[in-house]
Order: structure tokens, then sequence, then C-alpha cells
């Protein structure tokens, strides 16, 4: 049986910087460079591992969601996803918290489809306890949904997404799209070494949000994690991570989306964003550096990185979600181990508000 936790919660920070009201967005041209950090703050810490975001507007109203585990980082049966909602970034309040019986529930993403607001998780069967071992042929996708962001339905079972690790979704032309990896052939796979060679990513639709099926592959080997977007005339952007910790891609496709162009774009990145602010693509996603694992924002030049802005962020970070808030300024949420209490490493969810 599905657990469902329908309670609100208020939470404040006191000790952090407020933000602005945000303006209207417009839909202007801007040029990303020269883009800075105006403002971070700490947004949810309960004292688990907090991580995974996803930020979007609806209806007027912000939502942030996120997962939320008092055992850590893996695959954990106690696991559930949070959704926040707030009208000015100032406050946020819990609206909808759910788990999944014997499943790990992580990396939550919104989609706005049919006007209603949708949270997508993927979960790993874990059983009762924590498992030592688990399959990506037994994940299962779910989703929960609300039409006025306050009645909230689901979690339900994602038809179609069985033996998919799902991720990010977007809209277009009617009909809803889901990423996700699979193993090519959903063989039995023991290591990592095994499976990344064999897994792909896959883009799923569907006309109701809830039953999914196969259109084409995002990538036929070292599939992983892939954040796309659609232009005006229906072409897909993506940025992908690639298993194995290899150098993430860049890849476009026209529609029916059965050729590919993929590029490699000489980075690895965990967790990547892409979003369009103007005519600009912003990039988001971990960066491995000198001083250690960052979150960090690029732009797209010429089918190239340049990066803007290093997030105050180290440890277990990334997994960005982005919303314009004009021309000019936009959020972006991550989640960090940076800070500590107590002397301990702590795993919270943050709101940077950039700055052109």
């Amino acid at each position: 049986m599905n657990i469902y936790d329908r309670r609100s919660m208020l939470f404040t920070l006191a000790a952090t910087p407020l933000l602005r009201r945000p303006p209207t967005a417009k839909a202007a041209d801007v040029s990303l460079s020269g883009m800075r950090v105006d403002s971070v703050r700490r947004v949810f810490h309960n004292g688990e591992h907090n991580a995974f975001t996803d930020l979007i507007l609806y209806k007027g109203v912000y939502y942030l969601t996120f997962r939320s585990c008092p055992d850590g980082h893996m695959v954990h049966p106690t696991s559930s996803i949070l959704v926040l909602s707030s009208s000015d970034g100032r406050e946020w309040r819990q609206v909808y918290r759910f788990r999944v019986a014997k499943r790990d529930t992580r990396d939550p993403h919104f989609l706005i489809y049919k006007d209603k607001l949708f949270v997508y998780t993927g979960t790993w069967y874990c059983g009762d306890t924590s498992p030592e071992h688990y399959d990506m042929n037994q994940h299962l996708g779910y989703g929960a949904w609300t039409g006025d962001g306050s009645l909230w339905h689901g979690p339900e079972i994602l038809e179609g997404t069985y033996g998919h690790y799902i991720w990010r979704a977007a809209a277009f032309g009617g009909m809803a799209y889901l990423g996700g990896r699979r193993k090519r052939g959903f063989p039995e796979t023991r290591t990592r070494e095994e499976r990344d060679p064999v897994t792909e990513s896959a883009l799923l639709e569907s006309d109701d949000g809830i039953r999914w099926r196969k259109v084409g592959l995002f990538q036929e080997t070292y599939g992983n994690e892939t954040a796309f977007l659609f232009e005006p005339d229906g072409a897909i952007v993506a940025v992908a991570r690639t298993g194995a910790g290899r150098n993430a891609q860049l890849l476009r496709s026209a529609s029916p989306y059965q050729e590919w162009k993929r590029s490699d774009l000489g980075r690895y990145i965990g967790g990547p964003l892409v979003a369009k602010w103007g005519n600009q693509y912003l990039v988001g996603g971990r960066k491995h550096t000198e001083a250690g694992p960052r979150t960090v924002l690029s732009q797209l030049v010429h089918d190239g990185l340049e990066d803007l802005v290093e997030l105050p962020s180290d440890g277990d970070n990334s997994y960005p979600g982005f919303v314009a808030l004009s021309s000019t300024r936009g959020w972006v949420s991550y989640y960090s181990t940076h800070e500590k209490e107590a002397g301990k490493p702590i795993t919270a969810i943050y709101l940077a508000e950039l700055v052109i």
C-alpha cells in the first residue's frame, strides 16, 4: 500500500537573507555572461539526507521538490518525496509528502501538463530493509499530481516504466515526454562495469501523464540522467550525463526523435539541468574541480560549455532546478553538503538568486 502524508508544515528561516518579491518574467533575449550570485539561503534541513531538487512556477506559486531520507544517500525504503510551496521565496510550506512502501523514492521532477502539476519519482525495489544489491530491471516510476496546488493525488504507478530509471520530463504539442534509462534487453548484471555499456536512455511519451511508451533513444550506450527541453518547432535539446564517469553529451533531435546528433561536452556533469533563459541555454550540474565537486552553472556557446558561476557547494551536491523570475533575475535550487552543524556535515536544500 502506498503511504501518503498530507500534513502541512511551515518552514521559515530567520538567519538567512530574504529574497525580493520576484517581478513578472519577460520574454526577452539575455546574455548570461556577467552572471553573479546575488544571495544563497538554506531552504530546508531536517537532520536527514535532503537531495535531488526541482523547481517550478505553477499558477502563480513556486514549488520545490526533493527527496528526504533519514538513512542517507543510498537506496532505502525510508525515503520520501517532499513538495514545498512559496509565494515569494521567503517562506516555504510543505504541501505534500509521500512514500512508496518497500521502495526507495528519489530524483523527483516536475511537469506541468494539461493544467495539472505532476511530480515524478523513480523508485528502486527494496523490500522491508535497505538492500545491499538492487537491480534497475525492478525500477518503477510513480507520479503524484494536483490541479490547484492544495489537493494532491497519488502516488500512482506510471504504466510502461517498469525497468526504467525515470528522470526529467517536458511537454510539447499536447504530449508529455519523460526520460528514462534502462538496460538494453533488460539483462541481469552484477556490477556497474557490466551494466553501464548496455544502459540506454529512452525518450518516453504519454497522452495522460500516467501511461508511457517508448519514442526514441537519447543515448544508445552508457545512458544516464538526461535533461531536455523543446524548441518552438518541436526539436529537442538535451544535456546527458553518461555512465562510467564519462564526459557529458549535448544531444539534438527533430521530430519524430529517431535520429540524434550527439557531441562531447568535454567534461563530466552530474545531475544535469538545461533551461532556456531568454535566447540562451543555461546548463547546471556537478563538476569535478581541483577543490572538489561543485555545483556549477554554465551556458552553451557554440555547442560547448562556458562556466558562469560556482554555487556554494561541496561533497554530495548538485541536481539543480531553475525558474526565471525576469529577463535578468532567476532562482536555482540545489542540494549540498558544504555546511556543518555540531561539527558534522549536513545535506540540505538551497536556493540561489542569480542576477545578470
